[in-house]
């Protein structure tokens, strides 16, 4: 499975909202949810999933009424620790 994240711009969604749809993602099969960064207040919202491609993840979006404005295939993930290694391996810290 490939991972992506996604950019959605939802302004006015309430915290309600956002609830209400999230039985639907979590519940989803095409796609799976990995994670979700929101700011409410500015209706700005970024999602990671897992898909088997970019299609199946937008039509998985299209099916949730879950508009989407960004998709983005991840290549690596890398935490703070991942990252000080790699630095500190490579003689730059």
């Amino acid at each position: 499975m490939k991972r992506f994240v996604s950019i959605h711009r939802a302004p006015g969604l309430s915290r309600e909202e956002f609830a209400g749809n999230a039985v639907n993602v979590f519940k989803a099969s095409a796609a799976k949810f990995q994670q979700s960064y929101v700011n409410l207040a500015e209706g700005f919202i970024v999602t990671i999933f897992e898909a088997e491609n970019r299609d199946v993840l937008e039509e998985q979006f299209e099916e949730l009424g879950f508009p989407v404005d960004e998709v983005h295939e991840l290549q690596f993930a890398q935490s703070r620790a991942e990252m000080e290694g790699m630095l500190k391996q490579m003689g730059k810290i």
